[in-house]
């Protein structure tokens, strides 16, 4: 099976890096991430990552522990820069050429984050690391997930989470009764609050009709199954379709009401 798209983002939570560690970056993580991303390449699908910072530090955190909120929030981005680096690292050994563009300027370490340029990049077959969120404290990489996608004509933002494997209508960590929605609007994910990412990335998703994949990273071809458009997660979006069967992909399916899923164990 071809790809189903030929331009993503995939963000990435910072905590992605820790495998079972409890902080920092583990390096074989790293590795089996850049061998999911060189799947994804092969497919000659062009891709940009957006990569949080949670797994050093949380900028939010911090500032209710007194620590000014701009402050916190600019060393989260040097966090977020830290972990671009070590899985450029990591893709550059497994042969995928990677740039690392930072949206606060680090001219020894990275380019500066020109769209232009890095549209360039990706035409030219690198992934692009974005780092560094959108350079502004008070926005989230959530936040700056959703704005690269959209500067860069994606046609998708792939959500790869640590702990779901899609969208609920509760938290099924807490509530065995979660149900898992096989597809959901931007507007429906706002009004119930689901979590999906940040509301204001969410909204500006919705705005500019960007459809969202969050699925579970736990499986080691999760990516490339997201790219290739098989059945994985929770797709968001307005004018997507809902899934029905394990072989059928995201384009070849009507609407179905969302799946009751038992709490993961």
């Amino acid at each position: 099976m071809t790809a189903a798209y030929k331009r993503v983002l995939l963000k990435l939570s910072g905590e992605a890096l820790m495998g079972s560690a409890q902080y920092g970056i583990d390096p074989h993580v790293a590795q089996g991430l850049a061998c999911q991303i060189h799947a994804v390449v092969a497919l000659d699908v062009q891709v940009a990552v957006v990569i949080g910072g949670g797994n050093i530090w949380r900028g939010l955190a911090a500032s209710s522990h007194g620590m000014d909120r701009a402050t916190a929030d600019y060393m989260g981005m040097v966090a977020t820069v830290l972990n671009a680096l070590a899985l450029q690292d990591a893709l550059e050994k497994a042969n995928v050429h990677t740039r690392v563009m930072t949206a606060i300027e680090m001219h020894e370490v990275a380019e500066p984050y020109i769209r232009r340029r890095a549209i360039r990049h990706m035409e030219k077959g690198r992934v692009v690391i974005l780092a560094a969120g959108t350079g502004n404290p008070y926005f989230t990489t959530d936040t700056a997930a959703a704005l690269r996608a959209l500067e860069l004509d994606t046609e998708i933002l792939l959500m790869a989470k640590n702990r779901v494997d899609g969208v609920y209508s509760a938290d099924p960590r807490l509530d065995i009764e979660a149900e898992r929605y096989h597809h959901i609007s931007h507007q429906e994910a706002l009004e119930r609050n689901l979590q999906v990412m940040d509301a204001s990335a969410l909204a500006l998703c919705r705005d500019n009709k960007l459809p969202i994949l969050v699925f579970s990273m736990a499986n080691e071809t999760a990516i490339e199954r997201a790219v290739r458009g098989e059945r994985v997660g929770t797709l968001v979006g307005s004018i997507a379709p809902r899934l029905i069967a394990p072989d059928t992909t995201f384009s070849e399916v009507p609407d179905i009401a969302p799946e009751r899923k038992e709490s993961p164990r």
